[in-house]
């Protein structure tokens, strides 16, 4: 697994600025109101899924989406979807649950997984994500997001992602 000191190496060797936010360990949006009150901008939740193919994907979406989980695949290019498991979460990003973000990308040497980010995440002038780990947000412009993907063999499918409702 990688620590976020890596990841702060990787992301100032693109010339690309952040703000980091130190706080209690979240484990789902709704522990996240607190974050959400102290940094303004796009906060995310993030999906780990696998399709009937055996493919995986990681779709960042902001946190109050409810995605349409039936409407997903077609959206981005896949069979249907489910959950990943936590165990190939970690050999795959190598995060845990709680911990997911579309920077993990950049513990996917073999390129195993496809990150997705809803339009609103990929454009966001400000996008709030864990920095590998869920004791911190880290805050940086969605073009630099999208960017830092690309530089480490992970381009994004920027999409408008369904929702329910």
């Amino acid at each position: 697994m990688t620590d976020d000191t890596r990841l702060r190496e990787a992301l100032a060797a693109l010339d690309i600025g952040w703000a980091i936010h130190e706080h209690d360990a979240v484990f789902t949006v709704a522990e996240s109101d607190a974050v959400h009150a102290a940094m303004s901008g796009v906060h995310t939740k993030n999906l780990f899924l696998k399709d009937a193919g055996g493919r995986f994907w990681l779709v960042t979406v902001p946190s109050d989406a409810r995605v349409d989980l039936k409407a997903l695949p077609a959206a981005i290019g896949a069979k249907k979807l489910s959950f990943g498991k936590a165990e190939a979460m970690a050999a795959l990003l190598g995060v845990m649950p709680g911990s997911v973000t579309p920077l993990a990308a950049i513990n996917d040497a073999d390129g195993a997984v496809t990150v997705v980010l809803d339009e609103a995440v990929a454009t966001g002038r400000q996008v709030n994500v864990h920095p590998l780990r869920n004791t911190a947000t880290i805050a940086l412009p969605g073009v630099d997001l999208v960017r830092a993907l690309g530089a480490w063999a992970h381009p994004p499918v920027v999409v408008a992602v369904p929702r329910l409702g």
